[in-house]
């Protein structure tokens, strides 16, 4: 699964009805960025009525401050009214600033999701649903699995001592896309999970692309394919080989030029070329072309001709 690399839900820090939506999804938004407004009528009118209690305490304290100078009054009157000055303060400064959560701002840089509530919908801290998710899509995270073995193939033959020296030193990867095309960027596969999950019997692996034309977004599914190296690996061309009961063959041609019907295992295909785990070694000497017409071990008046010119050009192998 794709992800963006910030998905933040954006939610009412008050209660009230919705007002304002000023963008609409898909749109790109900066950090800061008003999104909604909320009704705050109410809020002013308790914010008016609050500034009038700050100028009244204040006007206490003005008062009772010569007073306490000439000793006319006790030092407690006076600390008593400031106490009173610092609450109404207080009190005006958390209606204030609700009046500011009724502008309901973008808390990152990123492109707004579904809009899941419009103007004249009730909002409040507790509402399930977020008003929206602004995501930050400039990279996104790819999400994808293995079994269990093919984790520990792959990590065992990963070059390193460590995870995170195996992590720093895989190859860079490429994402399959829904439509079968190849996405135009190259992955890095940046985490391992260490657990194995108990319900799939799978081990999870992030990796992060970069996404700088915006075709990836949050949901979007794909193939991870991770390039697979083979050191001093043995292939032959599929085009010398044959089958006989679910077996793969090659005519091993000797220095008396007998060409011997040879058994050979292999681990992969790459290309038109089958990676040979045993039955043939570096140097031997095949039958490159009509292998399937000799029969049994025959003598042949071999021909030599480069191993180029039969086996496709290899680029990259992905598993």
């Amino acid at each position: 699964s794709i992800e963006g690399i910030v998905n933040s839900q954006v939610n009412a820090k008050i209660s009230g009805y919705i007002t304002d939506v000023l963008v609409d999804e898909g749109q790109k938004v900066r950090k800061g960025q008003t999104l909604f407004r909320l009704e705050t009528q109410t809020l002013s009118q308790d914010a008016a009525a609050a500034r009038a209690n700050v100028n009244a305490a204040q006007v206490e304290v003005d008062k009772l401050k010569p007073l306490v100078e000439k000793n006319i009054i006790s030092n407690v009157q006076l600390e008593t009214a400031k106490a009173k000055l610092q609450q109404a303060k207080s009190s005006y400064n958390s209606i204030a600033a609700n009046i500011d959560y009724g502008n309901i701002k973008s808390p990152v840089d990123g492109y707004v999701g579904s809009i899941n509530l419009r103007k004249g919908a009730l909002v409040s801290p507790s509402s399930q649903i977020p008003m929206t998710t602004v995501s930050d899509i400039s990279k996104v995270y790819a999400y994808f699995s293995m079994n269990e073995k093919e984790y520990l193939d792959f990590i065992q033959n990963a070059e390193g001592k460590t995870i995170e020296e195996k992590i720093k030193k895989l190859p860079k990867v490429q994402l399959l896309l829904a439509n079968g095309s190849l996405y135009e960027e190259e992955g890095t596969i940046e985490t391992i999970n260490s657990q194995v999950n108990a319900n799939t019997g799978s081990i999870s692996f992030r990796a992060v692309f970069d996404n700088p034309s915006r075709i990836l977004t949050n949901g979007n599914s794909g193939k991870i394919k991770i390039p697979k190296v083979y050191t001093d690996a043995v292939v032959v061309p599929q085009e010398a080989t044959y089958e006989q009961q679910g077996s793969i063959y090659v005519y091993k041609v000797g220095e008396d030029g007998m060409a011997t019907s040879t058994k050979i295992e292999t681990t992969a295909e790459v290309g038109n070329l089958y990676v040979v785990a045993s039955g043939v070694q570096k140097g031997d000497k095949i039958v490159a072309k009509g292998a399937n017409k000799l029969r049994g071990n025959s003598k042949i008046n071999p021909q030599e001709m480069p191993f180029d010119s039969i086996a496709k050009p290899i680029e990259k192998v992905f598993r």
